[in-house]
């Protein structure tokens, strides 16, 4: 016996709604429907219980009806997420503007403004601790098989789920003597970069050649095969991960992208500058790579609280210019750098706030001028 998990909503614009509801519908997932029909169903019952006399289209207006709904939701109690109001909001919006088209009532795609849907809270990077990295890694190795060793090149390289999919059979490039990089294909920033590897990054390539070898599918040109499209192989590694955790009773929520956070947060803690870190994950925006410095200022900020003891490291000098300073555009490159490094250093121990973010700043116009400035050099 089937039955709804709510009876049929009982209210004169119901019908309205469930049409654009049905509409919009058509190319999207149940889930998706069902929280339209949600939307529709907390918005229709505020209607009728602060406003029973509208119930024509014609009647709803920004202020009081939606505005109103808008303080209700932000009034409720236990409080809303913020996720939750952002996700009510869109989905009203978008039933408001399919019913703008469709019933030939422009005034509602303006009664829920872009304004109004306040910017989703920024979830910071999460990278694994070292007892998870530690853990996950040494399973890994131990497995040894196609999963275990397609998520330690990715631990290793910082590389995404989706590039590491993408990789091709000839991605490991030798770039000189005993010197490795794998190049790393079109990804979600639709760009590519070569990232250099070390002797155990070549190892784990050369053993996914080998499983791949020994695959009954034909040869396609990619690393790592996939039967049923890439999706499916993406979705074989998270599950391939969830089942490692679950082994070793860890978090069975931890996901493939904080293995690339863990690569980063390495690669800070090892001295890498912040232009070459951007090169190395792929970043085109140097607000997208701070996200994985401030994964690293809570050991910047343990180890400034060490050096307290000796002022001499408290402000960091810059240093001293060398006697054989490069002449022309060379020069002025490596003045660049030094001056971006004793930024970097003078800003990490400073708290959040107007002028970290200033410095912050004035880091990233240094960033874009070294670009362009070996940009004059290739020319």
């Amino acid at each position: 016996m089937s039955f709804e998990r709510h009876p049929p909503f009982q209210h004169p614009l119901a019908s309205v709604f469930e049409r654009a509801v049905v509409s919009l519908g058509t190319a999207l997932s149940p889930d998706t429907t069902r929280h339209y029909r949600g939307t529709v169903r907390n918005f229709l019952s505020y209607l009728a219980a602060d406003y029973p006399e509208v119930k024509r289209l014609s009647q709803l207006r920004r202020d009081p009806h939606i505005l109103g709904w808008m303080s209700r939701l932000h009034a409720q109690k236990p409080p809303l997420a913020t996720e939750s109001y952002i996700n009510l909001l869109v989905a009203l919006r978008s039933l408001l503007n399919e019913l703008a088209w469709t019933k030939k009532r422009t005034e509602l795609a303006r009664v829920i403004r872009r304004e109004d849907i306040p910017r989703a809270p920024q979830k910071l990077p999460r990278p694994l601790t070292i007892e998870q990295d530690q853990l996950l890694q040494q399973e890994c190795l131990r497995r040894n098989d196609l999963g275990g060793n397609a998520l330690l090149l990715i631990r290793y390289t910082g590389m995404r789920i989706g590039e590491c999919a993408d990789l091709s059979w000839e991605c490991l490039r030798a770039t000189g003597p005993n010197q490795w990089a794998i190049h790393v294909p079109l990804g979600k920033l639709k760009t590519e970069r070569m990232v250099p590897v070390d002797a155990a990054s070549s190892t784990l390539v050369q053993r996914l050649r080998f499983f791949r070898s020994l695959d009954p599918l034909p040869a396609d040109g990619f690393l790592l095969a996939r039967p049923s499209g890439k999706n499916a192989l993406v979705r074989q590694l998270r599950d391939y991960l969830h089942q490692v955790c679950h082994a070793l009773n860890l978090s069975t929520r931890i996901v493939p992208h904080q293995l690339r956070h863990s690569y980063a947060t390495e690669m800070l803690r090892a001295g890498v500058t912040f232009p070459v870190l951007m090169k190395l994950l792929g970043h085109i925006d140097p607000e997208m790579t701070m996200r994985y410095v401030d994964v690293a200022l809570t050991d910047l900020q343990r180890e400034f609280h060490q050096a307290r003891s000796n002022p001499r490291y408290l402000i960091p000098q810059p240093t001293a210019p060398s006697p054989q300073l490069r002449a022309g555009l060379d020069g002025v490159i490596d003045s660049l750098l030094a001056a971006q490094h004793v930024l970097e250093m003078f800003t990490r121990p400073l708290p959040k706030g107007g002028s970290r973010s200033c410095l912050d700043r004035l880091s990233n116009r240094l960033t874009k001028i070294l670009r362009e400035a070996r940009k004059l050099r290739k020319a």
